[in-house]
């Protein structure tokens, strides 16, 4: 991150130790990560097959929820479709559950059209929200770096973008869009906010979302919500008659009292908890997306996220800065 205090000797400073307050829930919930046990319920084995369609057209064996389910279990455990289908197929079994298992080539045409039900969304907190927006690079399926390293061959790297954003208090994943690697950042955050039905109270990014753009979708959102975005560097004032607006406050608060005083008094080093959150995602679910069609790449991205929410939920970090006494 840029202007920090003392950048050019950063290194001889020690950095911030915190202690754990709730170690014990948290470790039990780390480990919960990776148990293999499933509880189905009555209701889920009546909701395992799709329910009869009575419009033309052929009739859907897998309801929507078998069909999550077995995604999900992929997207966790790092697997190909045909290795998640062995995978719930033994677990049914070691369960006593007589009931059918999606096949591979099943999961793979309707991942092109899952969406996600809203009853599976938390709720969101009480009261008005801290967003965090920041988005992220996810690689694609191909052969490029191979051909790259064995023949020589320039190809063009094909990724997606990866649109996030998070809940400050729980650092849980609010709203999320995936898009080509072409899609502006700022573009994004209309529809991020369609996503999230409480009002925002503070909305935070960094200055790549700079502009009239982002500011006028926030506050059609959320008429009273504080807008912190650092300005670029050549950003200047509007010269429109009437009261400054959030930016104006921010160039000139940055002009007067320079941009380390306005990131302490903003608060804008809470940005770092998205930040977090990505790092979060990568090293959870992966760095790339194994599906080929987009639209298959947009279900795992989304039942990624809604695996992250679930595994943060079951265990989250208390931490307090651990103070150093001074001999």
């Amino acid at each position: 991150m840029p202007y920090k205090h003392n950048a050019d000797r950063r290194h001889h400073i020690g950095k911030m130790k915190f202690r754990v307050t709730n170690w014990r829930e948290y470790e039990a919930g780390l480990r919960q990560r990776g148990s293999l046990t499933l509880w189905v319920t009555p209701e889920a084995l009546i909701g395992w097959r799709a329910p009869r369609r009575k419009t033309r057209g052929g009739q859907a064996r897998y309801s929507d929820l078998a069909i999550e389910t077995a995604l999900t279990l992929g997207c966790v455990f790092g697997m190909r479709l045909r290795q998640t289908e062995g995978l719930l197929h033994s677990l049914l079994d070691l369960m006593g559950l007589k009931v059918p298992v999606p096949d591979h080539t099943t999961l793979s045409r309707r991942a092109q059209k899952w969406e996600p039900s809203a009853r599976r969304n938390r709720p969101l907190p009480n009261g008005p929200l801290h967003v965090l927006v920041d988005s992220t690079g996810l690689k694609v399926y191909g052969a490029g770096q191979w051909l790259e390293e064995k023949h020589g061959v320039k190809s063009r790297r094909n990724w997606r973008k990866l649109h996030l954003a998070v809940d400050a208090d729980s650092g849980e994943i609010i709203a999320h869009r995936l898009t080509d690697q072409n899609t502006d950042d700022p573009s994004q955050v209309a529809p991020l906010l369609d996503q999230v039905d409480g009002e925002i109270d503070q909305f935070t990014a960094d200055g790549a979302y700079d502009g009239k753009p982002t500011y006028q979708a926030i506050l059609q959102h959320s008429c009273t919500a504080t807008i912190v975005i650092p300005p670029r560097v050549t950003a200047v004032a509007c010269c429109d008659t009437g009261p400054p607006g959030q930016r104006e406050k921010h160039i000139a608060a940055i002009a007067s009292d320079g941009r380390l005083k306005w990131q302490a008094v903003t608060g804008y080093g809470k940005r770092a908890l998205i930040e977090t959150a990505i790092g979060r995602y990568k090293a959870q679910i992966g760095r790339r997306l194994r599906a080929r069609s987009f639209a298959a790449q947009q279900t795992e991205a989304a039942i990624g996220c809604i695996a992250l929410n679930r595994m943060l939920a079951g265990g989250r970090p208390e931490s307090l800065r651990h103070q150093v006494r001074q001999a």
